[in-house]
């Protein structure tokens, strides 16, 4: 069998998962915790001619290639199989397999998001980057995400917390580090279903405005605030954040948007808030941050970049911090909040199994397979210490001596709960 031959060959025979293919192979112990089954050769063909996550992914999203048993399992045994760099003789193994013919690659999967014109973070592309991943009825987000509708790490006071009071303790934490009370101005950045401006407004008295890019987003985010009889308080805009001109507000909230827009010039993201907010002002970053070695940008040919978030930016936390600084914005409190999203994505991957037929119809067999590899994979690498979380709470000083405009000490410590629950 040559499939075998060549696994034993790049892999070794003593293997931690099972593996099973279309020519009879079968590979592993007698009952690995996952199996690799190899449907087809168009799968080797797209691995042979993508090697890495790309060419596998592909194989996966299409179904040529499946994962039996759990995959958290299949993903976390990868860690133990040694690095694959093919030689010539693995090479002429590939060739006898597939055939001459079968060296052209393969059409990407219709998933495959290739992001190709316009400039990094210019309006244009980021529109285009942003309708990528979110280009899809808000039914097929709430059936993975919760009622809630929230797309960010939830915050758990214990285990027993449910996913929709985990994220409403995550809102209510922000709201008291940005003090917000009656009457205060918050802007929402990147505001997606609007879950943010309406906490904000229902238990703090604040005047939100939340703006997106998602017209989809906007339309539902207006429904939910006119349900709740906010609409006196809350407004969505469906505008970049660019152009936002009515400032100053009194805080600043960007949950889960950094990632999208980076630390380049042409995006001023950080610059822009700062311009936006009054003296005194809070603002209050949230988002997924790298290890110091590993650089921001997803990689062009990985699997993130192509069907997740194009374009998308993980920056370290020593960098967020020193642009902050840069702004002229003063640092008060950072917040590392790894631990809290491994229970937030296995809450949204056992809401996809739980609801896959429903998440396929919606979108497809392809798209929800994303979900699944995209879900599994990040839990191991916020377990593996790979990628973290991080709130970034600054002032924008007021200007004399003594003017902080902060108390000595926190003063969101203690139970998240309004009442009981939210």
């Amino acid at each position: 069998m040559l499939i075998q031959e060549l696994v034993e060959d790049l892999l070794g025979p003593d293997l931690p998962i099972g593996i099973r293919a279309y020519d009879g192979t079968r590979m592993g112990p007698p009952d690995p915790p996952a199996t690799l089954v190899i449907h087809s050769k168009n799968a080797l063909r797209r691995i042979v001619t993508r090697p890495g996550e790309l060419g596998f992914a592909r194989s996966y999203v299409t179904g040529e290639v499946e994962i039996e048993g759990d995959i958290f399992d299949f993903i976390a045994l990868q860690s133990r199989l040694p690095q694959v760099q093919l030689n010539l003789r693995q090479v002429w193994k590939g060739l006898k397999i597939l055939g001459l013919r079968n060296l052209w690659p393969l059409a990407p999967p219709p998933e495959e998001a290739r992001i190709r014109f316009g400039l990094r973070h210019s309006r244009g592309r980021d529109a285009r980057s942003l309708s990528a991943h979110y280009d899809l009825p808000n039914e097929f987000f709430e059936l993975i995400l919760g009622p809630s509708l929230t797309y960010t790490c939830a915050v758990f006071e214990s285990e027993n917390d449910t996913l929709e009071q985990a994220q409403a303790n995550k809102y209510e934490l922000i709201c008291r580090k940005l003090a917000l009370g009656p009457g205060k101005r918050l802007l929402d950045l990147g505001c997606g279903w609007g879950d943010m401006v309406i906490h904000a407004a229902k238990h703090h008295g604040a005047r939100a405005v939340g703006v997106t890019l998602s017209k989809r987003q906007a339309e539902y985010a207006r429904e939910k605030i006119l349900a709740e009889g906010l609409e006196k308080l809350v407004e969505i805009r469906l505008q970049d954040f660019r152009d936002i001109d009515d400032g100053p507000y009194d805080a600043v909230s960007a949950i889960g948007f950094f990632e999208h827009v980076g630390l380049g010039r042409r995006s001023g993201y950080i610059p822009r808030v700062f311009s936006l907010l009054s003296r005194g002002g809070r603002f209050l970053n949230h988002a997924i941050s790298r290890m110091p070695n590993i650089k921001e940008r997803l990689s062009r040919s990985g699997f993130a970049d192509r069907y997740v978030f194009p374009d998308g930016e993980l920056v370290e936390i020593g960098k967020v911090v020193s642009a902050v600084h840069k702004a002229g914005f003063d640092i008060r409190h950072v917040e590392n909040l790894r631990d809290h999203y491994v229970p937030t994505l296995r809450h949204w991957a056992a809401n996809l199994e739980r609801n896959w037929d429903k998440v396929a119809a919606l979108s497809s067999q392809g798209k929800a397979r994303v979900w699944r590899l995209y879900l599994a994979g990040s839990v191991m690498r916020f377990a593996w210490n790979q990628l973290h979380v991080h709130q970034v709470l600054a002032l924008k000083s007021e200007q004399g001596p003594g003017a902080v405009g902060m108390p000595f000490r926190p003063t969101w410590d203690g139970s998240l709960r309004i009442g009981g629950n939210v």
